[in-house]
C-alpha cells in the first residue's frame, strides 16, 4: 500500500493458491483453488490486530483504497476502513478476500476447470457460506493469524458468524451488521426469481457462455429484482416518488407524462434499468447463481438444532446492528441472534440504527456506525 501524488491510498490485489485440494460439504472437491485478497494497516508482530472484513452478496475483495491512479470510486466500504476511520489502519491489520465461487479472482465457475482447460460453468460445484469460510481459514492460516475480529453486513454478517462458531479460538470479536441467522421464506423466494431470470435468459447456454453471448437480460433482471430488496418503501419514495423522466414527454391529451408506451416512464424504472446494466459489466451470472444458493443454504437452526447449540461454544464478544428500515434482514431477525447469546451468557451488544435506507443502510450509515463500531473496539481491546 503507498500514497501517490494524487493522495490516493493504493492497494493491491493479491492471491494465495491452495497447495492440496479443498473438499465441500457436498462431498466434491477443488483443484488449484485461488483465494484474492486484499490488506490494508500493518500486521504486528504478535499478528493480533486482525480485523477479517466480509463483503456482501455481489461485492469482492476491493473493501477500500484505489487499486490505481486512475480508478474514479474506492473500495465498496471505503467510508468505514482506514486511518481514524471504524476500522481504523492505524490500529487494525484489516483483511477482505473474495468468497469462494465469486468471479474477482477466487476460485468460482468462471476459473478454468483443470480438468477440462475450460471454465467450470454449472460443472462447479454446489457450496456453502461454511464450505467459503473454511477457505478464508486456509489463507489466515497462510497468514499466520491467530486471533482475529469478524466483521460484515449482509451476507457478510452470516460468515462473521460462522467464523465465531466453527473457530472459536481464533475470534475474540465478531461484528454482524444487518444480517440474519436464516434467510427469510420471502427473501428465498426472492432469490429464487432471480436465479429463474438467468436461467431462462437466451443466452445462458446452461451456463457455458463464456466468449459468447452473455446472459445480459437475465442477470440484469436479477440485479434489479434484487436492489428492490436493498431499498426501502420510505427510500423509494423519497428518492424517486411517482417521478416522470421528463415533463418534456407529457401527453396534455390525458394529463400526464407518460409515453404510452412500455419503455421507462418512471425515474424509478431508469433507476433500476441502470443498476442492472451497470451489473452486469462487472459480475458473472453464474457466480450470482452459486452465491445465492449458498445464502439460501445458511441457516444455523437447521444445522445446530437451535441458535442456543450453534453459539454455546463461541468466546467471541459480540456486536449485532439492525437498521429500522430493513425489511429484508429484519431487527427481529437480529434480536433473535441476540436472545440466544444472551442466553448462552455471552457478551453482546446490540443496536438498532434508525435509517430510511432499508438494507443498503450498511453501507451508507456509516458515521453512526463508526461511533458504534469504535466503542466496541475499544471495551474489547480492554478486556
Amino acid at each position: 500500500m503507498k500514497n501517490t501524488t494524487q493522495n490516493k491510498k493504493i492497494v493491491s490485489l493479491q492471491n494465495y493458491m491452495l497447495n492440496h485440494p479443498f473438499v465441500l460439504d457436498s462431498g466434491e472437491i477443488l483443484e488449484n483453488v485461488n483465494i484474492a485478497y486484499e490488506t490494508y494497516g500493518t500486521l504486528n508482530k504478535s499478528k493480533d490486530n486482525v480485523i477479517l472484513i466480509f463483503h456482501a452478496l455481489t461485492g469482492d475483495a476491493h473493501a477500500a483504497f484505489y487499486n490505481n491512479e486512475n480508478d474514479r470510486k474506492p473500495g465498496w466500504w471505503d467510508d468505514m476502513i482506514g486511518s481514524g476511520k471504524a476500522f481504523d489502519t492505524d490500529k487494525y491489520f484489516i483483511v477482505c478476500s473474495n468468497i469462494l465461487g465469486g468471479c474477482k479472482g477466487t476460485t468460482g465457475p468462471s476459473s478454468i476447470n483443470p480438468k477440462t482447460n475450460r471454465p467450470y460453468g454449472l460443472n462447479f460445484p454446489i457450496f456453502t457460506i461454511e464450505d467459503a469460510v473454511r477457505l478464508q481459514k486456509e489463507l489466515i492460516d497462510y497468514l499466520g493469524i491467530k486471533k482475529l475480529i469478524a466483521a460484515g453486513g449482509s451476507m457478510g454478517g452470516m460468515m462473521a458468524q460462522s467464523w465465531a462458531i466453527m473457530y472459536p479460538q481464533y475470534v475474540k470479536g465478531c461484528i454482524v451488521i444487518a444480517s440474519t441467522s436464516r434467510l427469510s421464506p420471502q427473501a428465498i423466494a426472492f432469490n429464487a426469481v432471480s436465479r429463474n431470470a438467468i436461467l431462462s435468459d437466451e443466452n445462458f447456454n446452461n451456463g457455458d457462455y463464456y466468449n459468447q453471448k452473455f446472459p445480459e437480460k437475465g442477470l440484469s433482471i436479477a440485479r434489479m429484482v434484487g436492489h428492490i430488496t436493498y431499498l426501502c418503501e420510505e427510500a423509494m419514495k423519497n428518492k424517486f416518488g411517482r417521478q416522470f423522466l421528463s415533463e418534456s414527454s407529457a401527453n396534455k391529451n390525458y394529463g400526464f407524462n407518460g409515453n404510452f408506451d412500455f419503455q421507462a416512464d418512471f425515474e424509478v424504472e431508469s433507476y433500476l434499468h441502470y443498476q442492472g446494466q451497470s451489473f452486469v459489466n462487472r459480475f458473472d451470472a453464474n457466480s450470482y447463481l452459486y452465491i445465492t444458493k449458498a445464502v439460501d443454504y445458511f441457516d444455523l437452526t437447521h444445522k445446530y438444532g437451535s441458535l442456543y447449540e450453534a453459539f454455546k461454544n463461541c468466546k467471541a464478544k459480540f456486536l449485532i446492528i439492525s437498521f429500522s428500515s430493513d425489511w429484508l434482514f429484519t431487527t427481529s431477525q437480529a434480536k433473535e441472534i441476540v436472545d440466544a447469546l444472551v442466553k448462552t451468557n455471552k457478551n453482546v451488544s446490540f443496536c438498532e440504527i434508525q435509517s430510511p435506507c432499508g438494507h443498503d443502510a450498511f453501507l451508507l450509515e456509516f458515521e453512526t456506525q463508526t461511533k458504534i463500531i469504535k466503542g466496541f473496539l475499544s471495551d474489547l481491546e480492554s478486556i
